[in-house]
C-alpha cells in the first residue's frame, strides 16, 4: 500500500469537491422534459426527480431518468475509487478510496438536491444516491452488483405493494447505508479509531441526512394520511 499524506494534498478533495457538485447540478428530469417541450418544475409536484417524471411521462421515461440520475452518482465514486486504489491515509490503515468515494457522493448529492442552476432547488437525491451505493459497494466485490440490484428491487416491490413512493425509496437508502458502515466497522475493527474512518461514517450519515430532510413534506403528509399514492401498474400503462 502506497501512502497519501492528507496534508499536502489536500487540494485534490477541493477539486473532487466542486467537479462533483457540479456534476449533481445538472438536472436529467429538467433535461428530459424540456426535450419533450415541457418543464418537469412546473408539472405534477414540481419535484425534478424520476417519481413526478414517472407520473407525468409514464414509467418508461422515469426509469431513463432514475438510470440518468443514478450513474450521476455512481460514475464519479468508481473513477475516485480506482484513483486511490492501494492508498491509505499516512499513519492510518484506513483506505483512502473509501473515504474519497462517499465523499464525491456527498457532493454529487449536494449538488442534485442544492443546485446553483436551479436556485438551489433541485431534485431529492434518492437516484444519485442509491446509484452511489450500488456503485461504492460493488467496486470492490462484483457479486454486489447482483446483491445490491436485488436490493433495488426489493425496493421496488415494497413500492409495488405499499403505494408508497417516498418511504420505499428512504428505506432503501437507509439499507444500504446499514450494509456500507457494516462491511467498515468490521474492516476497520482492529485499528485504532481515526479522524478518516469517523469522516467516512459521518459521510454516510449525511447522505441520510440530506435525502431524508429533502423528503420532509412527503414524511408530514405520508404520517397525515395524505401522501399521494404511486401505483407502479397505473404508471407502466401511462404513455
Amino acid at each position: 500500500m502506497k501512502t497519501f499524506s492528507f496534508a499536502q494534498s489536500w487540494w485534490q478533495f477541493i477539486i473532487i469537491a466542486i467537479v462533483c457538485y457540479l456534476i449533481g447540478c445538472f438536472n436529467f428530469a429538467l433535461f428530459i422534459s424540456r426535450a419533450k417541450k415541457r418543464d418537469i418544475t412546473k408539472i405534477g409536484s414540481g419535484n425534478p426527480g424520476t417519481m413526478n417524471m414517472s407520473r407525468e411521462f409514464g414509467l418508461k421515461v422515469g426509469f431513463i431518468t432514475f438510470l440518468c440520475d443514478a450513474l450521476k452518482g455512481g460514475v464519479p465514486a468508481l473513477i475516485v475509487y480506482f484513483v486511490y486504489r492501494g492508498y491509505v491515509f499516512e499513519g492510518t490503515a484506513m483506505l483512502v478510496s473509501d473515504f474519497a468515494r462517499y465523499f464525491s457522493g456527498l457532493c454529487v448529492v449536494i449538488g442534485h438536491v442544492f443546485p446553483v442552476t436551479m436556485k438551489f432547488k433541485g431534485g431529492k437525491g434518492i437516484a444519485s444516491t442509491l446509484g452511489l451505493f450500488w456503485a461504492c459497494l460493488s467496486c470492490e466485490n462484483p457479486w454486489w452488483i447482483l446483491f445490491a440490484f436485488l436490493c433495488l428491487v426489493g425496493v421496488v416491490v415494497f413500492i409495488f405493494l405499499t403505494e408508497w413512493g417516498s418511504l420505499g425509496s428512504l428505506l432503501g437508502v437507509t439499507g444500504f447505508s446499514i450494509i456500507q458502515l457494516t462491511i467498515f466497522l468490521l474492516r476497520y475493527a482492529n485499528f485504532a479509531v481515526n479522524a478518516y474512518t469517523v469522516a467516512t461514517y459521518l459521510i454516510i450519515f449525511a447522505i441520510n441526512v440530506l435525502t431524508w430532510t429533502a423528503h420532509r413534506e412527503n414524511l408530514v403528509r405520508l404520517f397525515a394520511g395524505e401522501e399521494r399514492h404511486t401505483s407502479i401498474r397505473k404508471l407502466a400503462k401511462k404513455k
